[in-house]
């Protein structure tokens, strides 16, 4: 597989989620969501239309429990490289130092295994990127942390070793991308970093 298969376009740059309602009350110790829909103050969870994907571009973000909240909801289909973005920074030039961060609560339901790569703003496209596994649920809702210690972190070789080193990616961080090679049915319903409040934009 090229490594170009899997860097994002930059064109999703210019994507937003629209339609903005009040925002969710906060639980205790957490802030508030975003005026606009967010998940855990992460407002843009967007297909970027590489791979078979449902939906196969935008947004992810759908509504529940009477639209006060959201959940992101994508289909991967066949076997194929799939790339889901979360921007963290909740815009393309955005990026965030999470070099202090002991790593990420990520609630969510999958079908079978797929990683994330954490992408730094200086190596932001293509696919050899520092990972971590993101194990399947059987479709089940679960809540599990993952650790941003180096030694949880790997390249995947399919997709090349990373030119950058994990604590360069860490520090100026952009986004958290979703990928995987298979058929899978995911649900995202939290992600909060530790040691990081997102901008609502």
């Amino acid at each position: 597989m090229r490594k170009t298969t899997v860097a994002v376009a930059l064109s999703l740059g210019m994507l937003a989620v629209s339609a903005p309602v009040a925002p969710a009350a906060a639980a205790p110790g957490h802030p508030r969501e975003c005026a606009t829909p967010s998940i855990d103050r992460l407002q843009q969870w967007l297909a970027s239309g590489e791979g078979t994907t449902v939906p196969a571009t935008g947004s992810l973000l759908v509504p529940v429990r009477g639209g006060a909240r959201y959940t992101a909801k994508v289909t991967f289909l066949n076997d194929e490289w799939h790339v889901v973005v979360v921007w963290l920074g909740n815009e393309f030039e955005a990026e965030a130092d999470l070099s202090e961060s002991a790593g990420f609560r990520l609630t969510y339901s999958a079908t079978d295994d797929l990683y994330v790569q954490l992408r730094p703003a200086s190596h932001w496209s293509g696919g050899a990127q520092w990972v971590t596994r993101i194990p399947s649920t059987h479709g089940r809702m679960v809540t599990r942390f993952f650790s941003f210690r180096p030694q949880a972190w790997t390249a995947l070789p399919e997709l090349g070793t990373p030119a950058h080193s994990f604590e360069s990616a860490i520090s100026e961080a952009r986004g958290l991308v979703f990928v995987g090679k298979t058929a899978n049915e995911l649900e995202f319903r939290g992600l909060r970093v530790n040691r990081y409040t997102p901008p609502c934009r």
